[in-house]
């Protein structure tokens, strides 16, 4: 049976690394906020968190905090119907989580990313100068005040902590991209996936 891995965590994390990880061993990639982004574009909008928070706070306001569950699922269904593992970046709500959890059961595997709020303030400050060529948007800068404001955002509005606190595995994201690949490969271990020879 196709596997579901969702990766959870807070801006900066790490998510986005690990993801590509999980990609790079064949599975299909799904970004949950790009649903946001298409809206902000569709709106002659600049893509930045100031236009972004109230598109996402209205989509749950018409579908609940499940939104963003309910606009992926034809698309996950899509994926899995061809036979294929599906990697989630950005599952975030606690709503969300349940309902697929509710849906998939033991098919989901949540992997949280943790880094303190420290350092991953200082990667999206940085991630002006690393990613200058990144069209969808994937590795955004955020200053410090600008990555805080969400982080209570999210915490607050969106109870991004419960699925964090109810993943599967965590993996601390505090060193270097080898070690982060390692542990990826550790987690794939357990789940049975595949590591790069």
């Amino acid at each position: 049976m196709a596997k579901i891995i969702a990766i959870v965590g807070m801006t900066g994390s790490g998510k986005s690394e690990v993801a590509d990880k999980f990609v790079k061993k064949g599975f299909e990639y799904l970004r949950f906020g790009q649903i946001t982004l298409d809206e902000v574009k569709k709106r002659g909008l600049e893509p930045k968190e100031e236009n972004e928070r109230p598109i996402r706070e209205e989509f749950r306001k018409k579908y609940g905090q499940v939104a963003y569950a309910i606009l992926n699922m034809p698309k996950i269904e899509e994926m899995l119907l061809k036979g294929k593992n599906v990697l989630i970046d950005g599952l975030y709500s606690w709503a969300e989580y349940k309902e697929l959890k509710n849906k998939y059961s033991d098919q989901l595997i949540v992997i949280a990313v943790y880094a303190p709020p420290k350092t991953r303030y200082q990667r999206l400050e940085d991630r002006r100068s690393r990613y200058k060529d990144d069209p969808k948007m994937k590795y955004r800068s955020f200053s410090k005040k600008e990555a805080k404001s969400r982080d209570f955002a999210e915490i607050e509005n969106l109870d991004k902590g419960g699925p964090i606190a109810m993943a599967d595995f965590t993996i601390e994201n505090t060193r270097t991209l080898k070690e982060l690949e390692k542990r990826v490969d550790e987690v794939l271990d357990k789940i049975g996936g595949e590591k790069n020879a």
